[in-house]
């Protein structure tokens, strides 16, 4: 029985490692892709990329495991049964539970360090990685000089440059206008020709000016005209220091992300539900106690008259008809504004209180989701395990395909049932288990099938039957 157990788990692990590392890799891409604009032009360092890139790996595990247990788990059974070990072992008395045993062992496992991660160093991953992309998508593109085109991405300056040499530091006929005084165009500088240089940490820009004029417009404090005197210097060399901090990546504080859903574990997503909770319900009790007090009409509308007691009882009817027309004018002018401050004061709340709601989902959903993640490796076993067992088909080929169909019908299930929830169709913790729900009969079935050697996806089998049903009504007819 060792040797099963050794000849399993041998066949298992190189399937799972491989695919792992391929879906992993995909999922990377995937995110690459969809950030591209974002890190293009900005020039952005290697070491930078490699870490945001290791980041986006380590949180996409949680969602790479449960496919290619599956992938590898069909992989596995699928060779054996092209093989034909997988039917001698049969013939030798060993059932399928018993073939399946370690494997069932090994996905138990899978799935346990599959939620400590997803609790424990998921949430880091993406506190990490989240800063990093915020931070890379508010950063200023590199800076880019073009030929003949006027720059303006330096902070208060604009260049213009008509050619620039192949070293990319000496440019010809440049012009500069600067900005610094916020006074529209009234500080240019033109030189024949020029050296650019950054300084070592980058932070600022020499330029070395050669054969130029400066002009400016001199204005003087409360002058109001259209036409301003100016002045004129030439030089022969003129340096220049511009400021290029801007263009630095500016990192901000974790501290500033670290209460968004995604960056907290189970512990932590609990205490935040109470805490929404509690400030709901804190809302709503302070709601009614408002509505009622602006409702107390009682209390509210009093008038002037004559007589002593000038509160009126408004729930007698046909009060109105106590007072005279300019006091049931200021009557209902009164009635009048409690009715639209009490709207106002409504409809605030409730958005306040929807607000709230919806941010109580997604904790919601997102302390469910780490916790059915983690049994989706441990249920899509039970649909990958009996579905090679009756494809009999190793490879890349058909299990790949079996496992994508599986694995995108399991996605969209997930995507469906948040959205669902999100919506209020339906309960939160139902939304999120849909999948595992609707998969799980299946996984009970297919396992049901390979282990009484069902064929299942011969289609010859389906239609047998209806061949010999027609066979028996032609005898009989003769």
């Amino acid at each position: 029985m060792k040797k099963i157990t050794k000849l399993v788990l041998k066949s298992y692990l190189g399937p799972f490692i491989s695919t792992f590392v391929i879906v992993l890799f995909i999922l990377v891409m995937q995110f690459v892709w969809k950030y591209v604009d974002d890190f293009v032009g900005k020039g952005l360092e290697m070491k930078l990329l490699g870490e945001l890139l290791c980041f986006a790996a380590v949180s996409f595990v949680p969602l790479a495991l449960p496919l290619a247990i599956l992938l590898s788990s069909i992989m596995t059974f699928g060779n054996l049964g092209e093989r034909y070990e997988l039917t001698a072992l049969k013939s030798s008395g060993v059932s399928l539970q018993r073939i399946m045993r370690p494997l069932i062992i090994t996905s138990a496992i899978i799935s346990v360090l599959a939620f400590l991660f997803s609790n424990y160093v998921s949430p880091i991953a993406n506190l990490k990685m989240g800063t990093l992309l915020f931070d890379i998508r508010e950063q200023k593109p590199a800076f880019d000089l073009k030929e003949g085109v006027f720059y303006n991405g330096i902070d208060n300056y604009i260049i213009r440059v008509e050619n620039k040499e192949a070293d990319g530091q000496t440019v010809k006929n440049i012009m500069i206008y600067d900005h610094r005084n916020r006074d529209g165009s009234t500080d240019l500088t033109m030189a024949q020709s020029g050296k650019l240089e950054m300084s070592e940490d980058k932070n600022t820009m020499h330029i070395n000016l050669y054969e130029g004029s400066q002009y400016k417009e001199i204005k003087s404090e409360g002058q109001r005209k259209s036409v301003y005197p100016f002045q004129r210097q030439r030089f022969k060399s003129m340096f220049i220091d511009i400021d290029m901090s801007g263009f630095n990546l500016s990192r901000s504080k974790e501290e500033l992300f670290k209460d968004n859903y995604q960056m907290l574990n189970i512990k932590q997503l609990s205490a935040e539900i109470d805490t929404q909770n509690t400030k709901s319900a804190e809302i709503k009790e302070g709601f009614k106690k408002q509505v009622i007090k602006n409702m107390n009409f009682e209390k509210k509308i009093i008038v002037n008259t004559n007589n002593k007691n000038t509160t009126q009882l408004v729930h007698k009817k046909n009060f109105l008809k106590n007072f005279t027309k300019i006091e049931m004018l200021r009557i209902i002018e009164t009635a009048t504004n409690i009715s639209r401050s009490n709207k106002s004061y409504i409809e605030s709340s409730v958005n306040m209180l929807e607000g709230m709601q919806n941010s109580t989902n997604k904790y919601e959903i997102e302390w469910h989701k780490k916790i059915a993640l983690s049994f989706a490796c441990f249920l899509l076993f039970f649909i990958g395990a009996p579905l090679g067992a009756i494809i009999r088909k190793g490879g890349l080929g058909m299990p790949v395909v079996v496992s994508v169909l599986f694995f995108l019908l399991f996605h969209v299930l997930s995507i469906s049932g948040e959205k669902m929830a999100n919506e209020g169709a339906l309960p939160l913790w139902q939304g999120v288990w849909l999948a595992s729900a609707i998969i799980l009969p299946i996984g009970i079935f297919l396992t049901y099938k390979a282990t009484r050697d069902s064929s299942l996806f011969d289609f010859e089998s389906y239609i047998a039957p209806i061949k010999k049903l027609f066979s028996k009504k032609n005898v009989s007819t003769t």
